[in-house]
């Protein structure tokens, strides 16, 4: 099967998505279409909100067009689906947006289509979840009228030295032939290579366990925190010391958020249980860092109480709302969990984020973000979340300077010196 000929559509033009397109835009003729017509007319205009793919990226990808159009979508006959896979308030897989997404192709495939899932699922959800739903949709059937393939997503959000063309890219795909096309067509992007699996069931299973091995040695790390803090030892002291040996893994303890890390485990957790097996460690990892937002509330609250700061009407400030640093994504932030629970002691809360659009926080979780950084000397404690470029660059005293002069600072990062802060994991 020569995939060559064939323009591509990828389905959801989001961290995933937009790099994808892009890239396949600079040297095939590529649509991208996503659902938000607000998102087509920003990419239309050549700037991303995301800021994963700069004006120039968008400029090069000149065989790339935009569209929230279904119609639009018939011409092509490679479709990539990259929508978000997240999980519902009990922590369960919600298929909704996979789901719609496969109707949507379903509608306008034509035979011999070839549908690729990027998004992260439990092994077995393409060909049990998707397939049928397309198969419903289309009226065509699988291996015969279409086909299928898998290669999970690997993009960080944030990072500008590993991206998408630079990582090495797992494949698959439903048939030996389709395999072997999937390989070769993301092979026209990838220069890091590819890695073709064996079938799309493994390729799913090495997908989810990337980030629950990261979710599980972060856990490892987060106990550890908590065991020495009641020890009275410093845990980024004994990380360093313990880091000279050459196959100590550099794991540090935080906040897990997002949407991989702390929720992929929750995928295979879910297809564990329904095969007959309780998966202890995983989630026991999910618990422990579950449990860290409110541990760093807490510790703040009790710092507050040693020094003879009132807590109950206390003014605090969190520095940074997103999941991780020098990136505006707020979904699946735990730094909203922290703002909660200091909240729940009848404190007053701000929250400032140099790098999050106010109406996306205020949209997602209710919460009424400064503008801009606030006045010097007006907090009662201070909670740096997030290690942002432009927090760093304040260093200790322009951090310290918000807060009044018997502040409580915890550095939840461990960004600044040892000795500066009051508490930090």
């Amino acid at each position: 099967m020569d995939l060559n000929q064939a323009k591509i559509a990828v389905i959801g033009l989001g961290y995933v998505g937009l790099p994808l397109a892009v890239e396949f835009g600079k040297v095939r003729d590529v649509i991208g279409f996503d659902i938000n017509d607000t998102r087509i007319a920003e990419l239309r205009g050549g700037t991303d909100g995301t800021l994963e793919v700069s004006q120039e990226e968008l400029a090069a990808a000149k065989r790339l067009q935009f569209t929230s159009d279904l119609n639009e979508l018939r011409s092509c006959g490679v479709f990539i689906v990259t929508v978000p896979t997240p999980v519902d308030k009990a922590n369960r897989p919600d298929m909704t947006p996979l789901v719609k997404a496969s109707e949507t192709v379903g509608k306008v495939m034509p035979a011999g289509a070839v549908v690729i899932y990027e998004s992260t699922v439990y092994p077995g959800a393409t060909e049990e979840v998707c397939v049928p739903v397309l198969e419903r949709v289309s009226g065509k059937t699988f291996n015969v009228d279409f086909y299928c393939g898998y290669s999970p997503e690997r993009i960080n959000p944030g990072d500008k030295e590993h991206r998408l063309p630079t990582i090495k890219k797992v494949t698959s795909g439903s048939t030996e032939k389709v395999a072997h096309a999937v390989d070769a067509l993301y092979k026209q992007i990838i220069v890091a290579g590819t890695h073709r699996a064996s079938s799309i069931r493994v390729a799913e299973a090495a997908k989810v366990i990337e980030n629950t091995q990261r979710d599980v040695n972060i856990a490892l790390m987060n106990e550890l925190s908590l065991i020495f803090h009641k020890l009275g030892i410093d845990t980024l002291e004994v990380l360093q010391a313990a880091g000279t040996k050459w196959n100590f893994l550099p794991f540090r303890p935080g906040l897990v958020g997002g949407h991989c890390i702390g929720v992929d485990p929750y995928y295979l957790t879910h297809k564990a249980q329904e095969v007959g097996y309780h998966p202890e460690v995983i989630l026991a990892g999910r618990r422990i860092n579950d449990s860290m937002a409110s541990h760093v509330a807490d510790e703040t609250v009790k710092l507050m109480l040693r020094k003879g700061v009132p807590v109950l009407g206390s003014k605090v400030l969190v520095l940074g709302l997103t999941f991780k640093e020098n990136c505006p994504d707020v979904r699946n932030t735990k730094v909203v969990d922290i703002v909660s629970a200091l909240r729940g002691y009848n404190t007053e809360v701000d929250i400032f984020d140099p790098w999050i659009n106010i109406a996306d926080a205020q949209h997602e979780y209710g919460l009424a973000c400064l503008s801009e950084m606030p006045a010097a000397g007006q907090y009662d404690a201070i909670v740096l979340a997030v290690g942002h470029r432009q927090l760093i660059e304040l260093g200790a005293g322009g951090i310290k300077a918000l807060g009044k002069p018997n502040a409580v600072l915890f550095d939840v990062k461990g960004i600044l010196p040892l000795g500066v802060a009051d508490g930090r994991l």
